[in-house]
C-alpha cells in the first residue's frame, strides 16, 4: 500500500475534526482552536486523537496532548512519526 501524503492526512484529519465537533468541514480550517473556535471539550479532543492514532497508526505521546490547541498543532506532532 503506498504511503499517504502528508496532504492527504491532513484532509482526513479535518474530516474527522468536523465529524467529532459535528460541524461543516468547511468551518474547520488548520488554525482553528478546537475550543475557543469549533466547541471541542476535553472528551471530544481525546476521542480525535485517539482515532488519529488508530487511523495513522501511530502514538501521540500523552505529554503532547495538553498542547494541542490546532490542526497545525496536531500535524506538528505526527509529521515526524509520519516519514
Amino acid at each position: 500500500m503506498a504511503k499517504k501524503s502528508m496532504d492527504q492526512v491532513k484532509s482526513e484529519i479535518r474530516a474527522l475534526v468536523a465529524e467529532v465537533a459535528e460541524i461543516e468541514l468547511d468551518k474547520v480550517t488548520d488554525s482553528s482552536k478546537f475550543n475557543d473556535d469549533l466547541g471541542v471539550d476535553s472528551m471530544k479532543a481525546l476521542e480525535i486523537v485517539a482515532m488519529i492514532e488508530k487511523k495513522n497508526k501511530i502514538v501521540i505521546p500523552e505529554d503532547k496532548i495538553p498542547a494541542i490547541r490546532t490542526l497545525n498543532d496536531v500535524y506538528a506532532i505526527i509529521e515526524p512519526q509520519l516519514k
